[in-house]
């Protein structure tokens, strides 16, 4: 692997992409150490110190790699673009015009792509506001008594509301020119990087605590088992065979060709953690701004908002397994496939083409679904139920999702070095 890195440096263009990409990636790092204007920097770090992370905002703060609880420039990070991604793919069920689009090509994504633009700016507006209301207020870092926004003029959250806005849209920019003129996907590889940098504090943080060693061990020991079980899951899939017939065109016969539809086990990816961990935030949202006396905000406590409670864990693998189907369905479209199939002579043999073929997909894919939302639902819960049980939190990031899309992103990444050495007649990664 090491000599197949140094094969790849040694190759001109590919150096210049791979060096772009690193370049890109540091850029990011450093925007989210830079404070924004109006905010007391050593009172956020002593804010820090003092208090646990929000549970809340635990997700947010993940995927910014750290930057959310910093109050930087780079504080919300990727989560408004992934979010707006997803409530555009969302739409093209509701909106026929969104899905008339997508089906006209690339201009039609082009178009789909700005829209999910200008969403993404009107989402990081909001989740701004909100995340300066939650700082003025003292939600955010709960416990602390130390201002954070020391001058709270209307001028001043204004400047702070449209810095963290162009924040996040010199994000998008610099995840585009990844995608352009570096290697990998650029949105996956800004994510990538903002989980794998608090990585290095979450295991000092375990190693310094109490019998800090053997927990040390222990954690690497179920991350790394859990990695392999990622890594066996995601290269997993169903090839579903296809023949093409032959046909005439002019003179020349074209088709007879044989190929597979893959099928992977896991076809929604991290998307129904995301949405389940976003769902059960809501009803600790709302116990925020109730009264903490009241019964009902302590019955959310101890039974919703708490990872380790039985009812917390019980909804989360429910919802969890409800979004995998919910996401794969949106996605995968059987009646779309076995058109495109019939329209350019494809069938699946012993499958008449049409409608039994796009029922037989369906078959296929619900069973294939099954046990991939139950691995999702298992990959979600054993670091979080482990972790709990040797004493280190919950709220580390070596939970399922983060496992999920550091594993992920890698392996599509080495996959896409791979293909251009392969290219250029060398020795990649993957043998």
């Amino acid at each position: 692997m090491l000599s197949a890195f140094a094969r790849a440096f040694r190759t001109p263009d590919l150096r210049r992409k791979l060096l772009f990409t690193i370049g890109m990636m540091v850029l990011f790092r450093v925007g989210s150490f830079l404070p924004t204007p109006g905010v007391s920097y050593p009172n956020v770090q002593a804010c820090i110190a003092q208090t646990a992370d929000n549970d809340l905002l635990g997700l947010v703060n993940l995927f910014s790699g750290g930057a959310l609880l910093q109050l930087s420039v780079f504080a919300l990070g990727i989560m408004p673009y992934i979010t707006a991604s997803i409530i555009v793919q969302l739409l093209r069920v509701v909106i026929p015009k969104f899905e008339e689009l997508h089906k006209e090509g690339q201009s039609g994504t082009a178009k789909l792509t700005q829209y999910t633009r200008y969403l993404t700016i009107g989402l990081a507006i909001l989740q701004s506001t909100t995340i300066i209301t939650f700082a003025r207020s003292g939600n955010l870092f709960q416990g602390c008594t130390l201002e954070v926004i020391p001058d709270d003029t209307p001028l001043t959250l204004l400047i702070m509301v449209i810095t963290m806005t162009a924040g996040t849209g010199l994000i998008m920019w610099f995840g585009e020119l990844i995608t352009e003129r570096g290697v990998g996907n650029g949105m996956s590889l800004l994510i990538f990087t903002s989980i794998a940098a608090s990585f290095p504090g979450a295991l000092w943080s375990i190693a310094g605590g109490n019998n800090g060693a053997g927990k040390f061990v222990a954690v690497l020991a179920i991350v790394v088992l859990i990695i392999g079980l990622v890594v066996f899951v995601e290269q997993s899939q169903r090839r579903i065979p296809v023949q093409y017939a032959k046909r005439m065109v002019g003179r020349r016969m074209y088709g007879g060709s044989s190929t597979y539809i893959p099928i992977k086990i896991n076809m929604a990816g991290v998307i129904p953690v995301i949405f389940a961990s976003s769902l059960l935030a809501v009803p600790t949202l709302i116990a925020q701004f109730g009264d903490a006396t009241a019964g009902w905000v302590q019955w959310i406590s101890v039974n919703v908002a708490d990872p380790a409670a039985p009812l917390h864990i019980g909804i989360y693998i429910v919802l969890i397994i409800f979004f995998c189907f919910f996401y794969t369905a949106i996605t995968f479209n059987p009646d779309e496939v076995a058109d495109n199939m019939k329209k350019y002579g494809g069938f699946i043999p012993g499958i008449r083409a049409g409608r039994p073929t796009a029922e037989y997909l369906d078959y296929v894919i619900t069973r294939i679904t099954t046990p991939g939302s139950i691995y999702l639902a298992l990959v979600a819960l054993i670091p979080m139920i482990a972790f709990i049980v040797l004493g280190v939190g919950a709220n580390i990031p070596f939970g399922g999702a983060s496992i999920l899309i550091v594993v992920g992103v890698g392996l599509e990444t080495v996959k896409q070095i791979e293909s251009q050495l392969q290219q250029r007649h060398y020795e990649g990664f993957l043998r």
